[in-house]
């Protein structure tokens, strides 16, 4: 039998899910909080977790069953009284909403959702925002009231890798639950293939142009697949929702395509983040190995499927983080992506 998300994070952080069952068998819980973790599934199962703590209707001494209608609702996503929302298109935005007819996947739109009767026999409404770091200054400015005067029985919790881009009026009225481990996390499709493509350019393509553009080319096509990935992953998602709204009229299956498709590009930029985030996080281990870094305290080692690899020349370390750093900044502005990756890499390989 599979560990229950409770019971995960009762094991890495103690401390902290001991304080929120205390505050649930006091009657003490809060209505905001704000889930700071380093990795997307930490920030995504916490926000589970501290929901089941909240909520759960068969709670002894704070803790939650983990297997009542309402918790495993929560664990699945299907729990009637829980709305979620995050950054979509391709600016990766939460955006605040129209005010009078607000369009799904905004931030009004989600609000109204707490003024509406409920659809449990249990009256307990839950509200995660993920990546809420990503809502734009008007949008934290329309939350706030909701956040201080929350709706009766709900629980909002905020999740959130960078938080300290937040508002401080938004920040001060969440109570902030921290579970950072030092770490990265890289689930876009092809990472295997990015780490494979690393390896070969600073370890085997040293002066060797025909592997330097092996590398390169192993790049490219990871990061040109991001998209289709995305947009799969997305339709998988969405396929039953789609279906369902082409029965119940057209026009509104058109209204569901085009929020499909807002979730397809923001699921790539998320992607495409994580693809750049995993150039920078090698190259930068790579430098650390090569100051004297034990290879056991690097934060992501399997990064390195083939363990430990030995003596990293410090010079070229170094010039392969500049050039990593280069690439980010880069790639900032309108330019060629896949340019640039074959200007990284050769760099890499032949400096």
């Amino acid at each position: 039998m599979s560990q229950s998300l409770y019971n995960k994070y009762k094991e890495r952080f103690p401390a902290l899910v001991q304080s929120l069952e205390n505050a649930r068998k006091h009657g003490r819980m809060a209505h905001a909080f704000m889930v700071h973790a380093d990795t997307e599934s930490a920030r995504r199962e916490f926000s589970v977790v501290t929901a089941q703590i909240a909520v759960c209707p068969n709670s002894r001494e704070g803790k939650p069953c983990t297997v009542c209608k309402i918790c495993t609702g929560i664990e699945k996503g299907d729990y009637p009284d829980l709305h979620t929302l995050s950054p979509i298109g391709k600016m990766y935005m939460i955006q605040v909403g129209d005010r009078t007819n607000p369009e799904p996947n905004t931030l009004r739109y989600f609000e109204e959702r707490f003024s509406l009767t409920s659809n449990s026999e249990f009256a307990k409404k839950i509200g995660i925002i993920y990546d809420a770091d990503r809502m734009n200054d008007e949008a934290q400015n329309a939350l706030l009231k909701t956040l201080e005067e929350p709706p009766r029985d709900t629980l909002l919790i905020l999740a959130s890798g960078n938080p300290a881009a937040l508002l401080p009026t938004t920040l001060s009225r969440c109570q902030e639950l921290l579970l950072l481990e030092n770490r990265c996390e890289f689930d876009f499709a092809g990472a295997e293939e990015v780490y494979s493509a690393l390896h070969l350019l600073f370890f085997e393509a040293q002066k060797d142009l025909a592997k330097a553009e092996a590398g390169a080319a192993a790049l490219i096509k990871v990061s040109a697949n991001l998209n289709a990935a995305a947009a799969e992953r997305v339709g998988e998602e969405w396929a039953e929702r789609l279906e369902a709204a082409g029965r119940i009229d057209p026009a509104f299956a058109k209204k569901v395509e085009a929020q499909q498709t807002a979730a397809a590009n923001g699921a790539y930029m998320r992607q495409r983040g994580q693809f750049l985030t995993a150039i920078r996080t090698y190259c930068a281990q790579l430098f650390i190995l090569a100051s004297g870094g034990a290879f056991e305290d690097l934060a992501n080692p399997e990064m390195f499927p083939d363990g430990d690899p030995g003596a990293v020349d410090l010079e070229r370390a170094a010039a392969a983080n500049n050039e990593a750093e280069e690439l980010l900044f880069t790639l900032l502005f309108n330019v060629n992506e896949e340019l640039a990756l074959r200007t990284f890499a050769v760099n890499v390989a032949m400096k």
